[in-house]
């Protein structure tokens, strides 16, 4: 029997990243352990019968679905893992959810094997990054990861009870090809809840193009025009880096 070995993956300390800015302007750092502590990426069991095989200990199973990734027919697992240290729920002095939890996810595909077993072809610790305010919503719910028509797709929520108007979503469209979970979509859309101004961004890059979209919620007209992408370049799902700052090759929406 050949079991598929274990392939690139995006783990390391986990850190933090630029939305902490948000928490500088609001003044709601909650704490220099919140804030500075590197949490070390867990070890992972490269194969496992069930989806409780593949999670750490001190971890959690958070979220799960199954779908067939590699296209052989069988169906494949897609986990979220998430850490359950109760230091890292933070209790605080500043504004919004107190306490918060701040730890730190894992996000796992494994492929099924012919005996029944599944063996892990990709983890990522960056994709999902961590929560680092209060007053910033989690940024994945149930039906956030799903398999759809072959691809992993991944959606990460925004929103923030104080310091920004801004809200919306974020999703990220991935395919097995080349021994690689590589990005063939990628969607943002936006609403601006104090002006009503919506915008919306679609990246295919099995095309190459993408199409801006700009409107308001006050009215049905909608401003939309396709554009051709500057480069070829094409990204593994563990070059992205952290879901929420991936902003290269993406055209402006205006």
């Amino acid at each position: 029997m050949k079991v598929l070995q274990p392939i690139r993956s995006g783990n390391k300390p986990f850190t933090l990243s630029k939305r902490l800015r948000l928490a500088v302007l609001l003044g709601i750092i909650v704490s220099a352990h919140a804030v500075a502590r590197d949490v070390q990426s867990p070890s992972i069991a490269p194969l496992a019968g069930k989806p409780d095989g593949f999670v750490p200990q001190g971890w959690k199973l958070e979220y799960q679905t199954k779908g067939d990734l590699n296209g052989d027919g069988r169906d494949d697992l897609v986990l979220v893992l998430r850490d359950n240290d109760p230091a890292n729920v933070i209790s605080h002095d500043g504004m919004c959810e107190n306490p918060f939890d701040a730890n730190p996810r894992v996000l796992v595909v494994a492929f099924a094997q012919l005996d029944g077993r599944y063996a892990v072809a990709l983890r990522n610790d960056t994709l999902i990054s961590a929560r680092e305010s209060p007053c910033l919503a989690d940024a994945l719910e149930e039906g956030s990861v799903i398999v759809d028509r072959g691809a992993l797709r991944v959606t990460l929520s925004r929103f923030a009870s104080a310091g920004s108007w801004e809200m919306g979503s974020t999703t990220y469209t991935f395919r097995w090809q080349d021994r690689n979970f590589m990005l063939i979509g990628y969607d943002n859309f936006s609403t601006m809840r104090n002006t009503g101004v919506v915008r919306n961004l679609s990246v295919n890059y099995s095309t190459g193009k993408a199409k801006i979209s700009v409107g308001n919620v006050s009215d049905d007209r909608e401003r939309t025009r396709w554009v051709k992408l500057h480069t070829q370049r094409r990204w593994t799902l563990d070059q992205i880096g952290d879901g929420f700052e991936f902003s290269r090759s993406l055209p402006s929406v205006e």
